[in-house]
């Protein structure tokens, strides 16, 4: 894809993303506050979901896919899970994030949990991440991180000799101080000389123009399950990893877990609507055998880095056999290229073969499909990658022969788009 269409795809979607914002009760002048949030009574899709129906070879599944977008009427879908929100277009964790992926249909929506010095349980992608992922760096609570921001050191041309650097922590503050940040688009500069500085880095397909002063409202876990209840879908809390050692000033790992579900419980909330997950095998076995209820349908995220990372077949038995019903690897781990066609993996094969359900990240991740980058999320796929709608045909894959029961995507117009079409749950 040339540079100019590239650019008139992005700026469509931005457009969409104006309008979901625009329409959102949290978009107001001032600063947003925690109030209610309707409960979206249409999906939203904006034009990104077409763009790729139009860009696909011609075909089968692109004319059923035209037929379906003359449809005009759309429903929330829980095959449609909003990675982080809609971090395509708007800070991650953030309610304005979790708000435009409710009104694209995404029926369950991911808040990534993790804990404040204090204890108290908030949504952040990594203990480890405020650096990159709020304002902290240009406020007071700068002299509290666990690495203080430090200059990048450049040549006499201006290059990078040894990159900018800092480490803040959600465990480096209160939940009261946490709660005086804005969120911002994951990104940093690693030319930065100044803190200000090292907040850019945004990558080119994204945007920072919902990162404003007055937006990026951060959540704590239980704010987000009543904005969640809210706006009425499933829940799909990961319980991260820690950057401190557990321990922690007393906290240990199965409290943390229990905490996590605690929550949900005191929010009245049925473990039918709640996906529980975890990278760490430990905390599904806590929750099978402590929370049965919730431990059903758990879910067990897969951090192979490539394919021969992947578990085998007696692996998979195995989870099977301790009570987890659900694996969730990465998108390359279930798709393959055979030829020149995207097809379903040995692993999925696997998978299904020993009976576990299938869920899989991260879609709308990776810019430009058809760029020829080689992306992490299509290792495995990338030569049957002719164009972005491509993305479809992938998706299609994934729920047809790979029989997934849901996808992340970090813009879930498309996986909403695509499971009405289909008339996925």
């Amino acid at each position: 894809m040339s540079f100019l269409p590239r650019i008139l795809g992005l700026a469509v979607l931005g457009l969409a993303a104006a309008s979901a914002l625009a329409q959102s009760p949290s978009a107001t002048p001032s600063r947003p506050s925690h109030g209610s949030a309707e409960r979206p009574s249409h999906v939203q899709l904006g034009p990104r979901p077409f763009f790729l129906v139009d860009e696909m070879a011609d075909g089968p599944l692109k004319r059923e896919l035209q037929q379906c977008a003359r449809r005009g009427d759309f429903k929330p879908r829980g095959f449609s899970i909003g990675h982080r929100g809609a971090p395509m277009q708007f800070p991650e964790h953030t309610r304005e994030s979790y708000v435009a992926a409710a009104r694209m249909g995404a029926g369950i929506l991911e808040c990534d949990v993790t804990f404040t010095k204090d204890k108290e349980l908030v949504c952040r992608h990594a203990q480890n991440d405020l650096h990159t992922t709020t304002n902290i760096l240009v406020t007071p609570l700068a002299a509290k991180c666990t690495q203080p921001f430090v200059p990048a050191v450049l040549d006499a041309e201006g290059k990078v000799v040894t990159p900018a650097k800092a480490e803040c922590r959600t465990s480096d503050i209160t939940l009261a101080e946490f709660k005086t940040l804005r969120g911002k688009m994951d990104a940093s500069n690693p030319a930065a000389r100044t803190p200000e500085q090292y907040l850019g880095g945004t990558a080119n397909w994204r945007t920072d123009l919902y990162s404003g002063p007055t937006s990026g409202t951060l959540l704590t876990h239980a704010e987000s399950i009543e904005l969640f209840k809210q706006l009425g879908v499933k829940m799909t809390p990961e319980l991260k990893s820690t950057s401190v050692t557990m321990p922690f000033d007393g906290f240990t790992q199965q409290a943390y877990a229990q905490k996590m579900l605690d929550e949900y419980k005191r929010a009245g909330v049925a473990p039918s609507h709640v996906f529980a997950q975890s990278f760490n095998i430990d905390d599904l076995l806590y929750w099978v055998k402590h929370e049965p209820a919730f431990g059903r349908q758990a879910v067990y995220l897969d951090d192979a880095d490539s394919p021969k990372d992947l578990p085998d077949l007696a692996t998979l038995k195995g989870y099977k056999a301790q009570g987890i019903q659900i694996w969730a690897p990465p998108l390359f781990a279930l798709l393959t290229a055979e030829g020149g066609k995207i097809v379903a993996s040995q692993a999925a094969k696997d998978a299904k073969a020993a009976g576990l359900g299938l869920i899989t990240w991260t879609l709308e991740r990776s810019g430009v499909l058809a760029d020829g980058n080689n992306g992490w999320y299509q290792q495995t796929f990338d030569s049957a990658v002719k164009n972005e709608g491509d993305m479809l045909t992938a998706l299609h894959v994934l729920a047809q022969d790979v029989g997934v029961m849901g996808v992340f995507s970090d813009w879930p117009a498309t996986t909403t788009f695509y499971a009405n079409c289909m008339n996925l749950r």
